[in-house]
């Protein structure tokens, strides 16, 4: 539900990391298929992690959802590996492709045709396609305006009392999408931004003393921050 204070927090925010961090232009990929792969291979891991099973991948010109779908699964193992969980992965890349080429032809304009609606329950029901990776391929492969959720949102906004700690995914997808307006840039810019504080200020043990969302701590919390 959409609040004017939720609304022009949201909205300072994202003009104080803009300030901070400048323009994301994230996610990193060539195509959207690309985006998609990248997505399934992020699950547990580093992104430089995942830049490595990309390039074997290419190296091989393999990136393309015909050359995968009918690579063997030991070989494409292999050229994952370094992204960890490389057996369950196979798994779900197996799952999305064999979903991609029966449902859409492999054509990622046909489903980019199809409504959030439709196309977001349609990942969802994909064996090893959460929350977090479906709405990571709507937003950054397929340019649905739908936010993405992950670890930093939440420890981002429940250290600013904007969410309760234990408030689930949909309750805080709908914060943003409810409070910004629906617009994929903004979504993209945004996340982005998040996850770049998060990696620098806002993790596990908090530096805040020099991130940029400090002034919007209470008093108190501020007055903790020295020495951080």
């Amino acid at each position: 539900m959409a609040s004017q204070h939720t609304h022009t927090a949201l909205v300072q925010f994202y003009d104080v990391m803009t300030k901070h961090f400048g323009p994301m232009h994230w996610w990193p990929g060539d195509t959207p298929f690309e985006v998609i792969i990248g997505a399934i291979l992020t699950q547990n891991t580093a992104w430089t992690n995942v830049e490595k099973c990309i390039t074997a991948i290419k190296n091989d010109n393999a990136m393309d959802p015909y050359s995968m779908h009918v690579m063997p699964d030991e070989i494409l193992k292999e050229m994952i590996r370094s992204s960890g969980y490389y057996n369950q992965k196979t798994k779900k890349i197996r799952a999305f492709l064999d979903f991609f080429h029966s449902t859409y032809n492999a054509d990622i304009d046909a489903m980019k045709r199809q409504p959030i609606e439709i196309l977001r329950p349609q990942l969802l029901s994909l064996f090893g396609i959460g929350p977090e990776t479906a709405d990571s391929i709507l937003l950054y492969a397929l340019d649905k305006p739908v936010f993405v959720i992950d670890a930093y949102t939440r420890r981002i906004l429940s250290r600013h009392h904007l969410i309760n700690p234990s408030a689930d995914y949909e309750t805080i997808r709908s914060l943003f999408e409810d409070n910004l307006d629906r617009d994929v840039q903004l979504y993209n810019e945004y996340h982005a931004l998040i996850v770049n504080l998060g990696k620098d200020f806002c993790g596990t043990k908090p530096r805040c003393e020099k991130c940029p969302l400090r002034q919007f701590l209470r008093d108190d919390e501020q007055k903790k921050c020295v020495g951080n």
